[in-house]
């Protein structure tokens, strides 16, 4: 099963799950309503602010560590299609019967880098798109050396420092591409969006109103939604969130290169 199936499943859980559990807190409320007593609202209303406030922190700090991480891989992009672009032009310095090779092989390189991350999230075509781009890396590097061996010392110092940084980058993306939040946050996410929606219901079987389920209805809707967003962006290209417009300074690159 793919991961954004396994996302919609969970969102998906998440709501039934929600929807029971303000169903039980209203049925719970309710029967505690004659019982209960000012002083125990009073009580109850500081541990649900409590868990509530917990609610509020959790979901801030795992958005801003998502969108913090979308907005790197989105740096990252653009920061491989610079150094590719700064490597490529600097062949113009390397001997004029070695040039052609290499700028074959830096079109074919592009091409497949572009598609390590354009087929996500077809785990298995991305690998074999980084195995291809891998390989050529091999390709251009020894290709390169070749070449430098034939060209003035000082070129060197120029050629290869941007074609460091382009082989480089590779590892950040994909480390990048890697790191989400920890499981066992998310985990604790989703519990507690249960356990605040057991309080909700109960917390709205005081209220007299007769749009108490429009209330419920709208909680649940909303909290699912804001989980699902935070997952949603801290997994680019699985998504309905995607970073194929990062992706435009390559395809822009390629096509200089043709």
């Amino acid at each position: 099963m793919s991961l954004s199936a396994t996302a919609f499943l969970i969102i998906a859980g998440l709501f039934a799950g929600m929807l029971l559990c303000l169903y039980i807190g209203q049925r719970l409320g309710r029967r505690d309503k004659e019982e209960a007593t000012d002083i125990t609202h009073a009580r109850l209303t500081a541990v649900e602010a409590a868990i509530f406030g917990l609610m509020g922190l959790m979901v801030a700090f795992t958005f801003s560590g998502a969108a913090d991480r979308y907005e790197l891989r989105r740096q990252l992009t653009v920061d491989e299609a610079n150094a590719i672009g700064t490597s490529y032009l600097r062949l113009a310095l390397l001997p004029t019967s070695r040039q052609a090779a290499l700028r074959e092989k830096y079109r074919r390189y592009t091409e497949a880098r572009l598609a390590v991350y354009r087929v996500l999230p077809d785990i298995d075509a991305s690998t074999a798109q980084a195995a291809v781009a891998t390989r050529l890396q091999e390709e251009i590097w020894a290709g390169t050396i070749v070449a430098l061996a034939e060209a003035p010392p000082d070129v060197k110092l120029v050629v290869l420092p941007p074609l460091n940084q382009m082989i480089d980058i590779t590892t950040s993306r994909a480390i990048a591409l890697l790191t989400h939040t920890p499981k066992l946050i998310m985990a604790l996410l989703l519990i507690l969006g249960l356990v605040c929606s057991l309080l909700a219901g109960y917390v709205l079987a005081r209220s007299e109103t007769r749009h108490v389920r429009l209330h419920l209805l709208a909680f649940a809707l909303i909290m699912t939604g804001t989980i699902y967003v935070i997952f949603d962006l801290d997994y680019p290209r699985f998504g309905f969130m995607r970073l194929d417009f990062a992706d435009q300074g390559l395809l822009d690159l390629l096509a200089r290169m043709k």
